[in-house]
């Protein structure tokens, strides 16, 4: 019997990348950074595209990174294979921090660090409303788009608050069990080798 549809084809073509859209990889993306991952797409343009992993966290407090900065409980986590010796954000301060980027309504991305550490510092920060990486995600021209004629992403919508909190490994597996279309939710329960099954 022939199933009415492609298990593995992403449907996704009333979503078409654009800054503020979420990627979510395929089951069996072999990609040693980008497998079972989400990505947040903070920039996308002529010159390529620019996002951060949600979902892999790396247990390190920011002082330990960056000198002199103060103490906060805030996720940090590996944002992708480019420039792993720098350091981003992500915010809900909006315009509270100066030369930050409009992502979404509710989400900004970078801005003056200084701002940053002062709000710190000063309290004005609270839980859910920052989150850093290492390093980020990037794409050349084209990359992106090619691998998604690959089937390699499904590109869809996200909202704020679950971009700013779910930043566990599990996150890939909760979001696509959410999902309407029956067929993302099968894949959160597909085993990472299925040669092991």
């Amino acid at each position: 019997m022939d199933l009415d549809f492609d298990f593995f084809e992403v449907e996704s073509k009333d979503h078409e990348v654009k800054q503020g859209r979420v990627l979510i990889s395929e089951p069996f993306l072999p990609d040693t950074y980008f497998k079972r991952s989400i990505v947040f797409i903070t920039e996308h343009n002529e010159e390529g595209t620019v996002g951060f992993i949600l979902n892999k966290p790396v247990h390190i407090d920011l002082p330990e990174l960056l000198k002199d900065f103060p103490v906060i409980d805030a996720p940090v986590s590996l944002g992708g294979p480019v420039g792993s010796n720098t350091v981003h954000y992500i915010h809900t301060l909006g315009d509270q921090v100066p030369k930050s980027v409009k992502v979404l309504q509710q989400i900004h991305w970078g801005g003056d660090f200084e701002t940053i550490k002062d709000l710190i510092k000063n309290g004005k920060i609270g839980k859910g409303q920052i989150r850093f990486f290492v390093g980020y995600s990037g794409w050349m021209p084209k990359q992106l788009d090619n691998e998604i004629a690959e089937n390699s992403w499904l590109v869809t919508n996200m909202d704020p608050r679950t971009i700013m909190t779910h930043t566990s490994k599990d996150a890939w597996r909760k979001i696509l069990r959410s999902m309407n279309e029956k067929k993302y939710r099968m894949w959160a329960d597909f085993p990472e080798n299925p040669g092991n099954n």
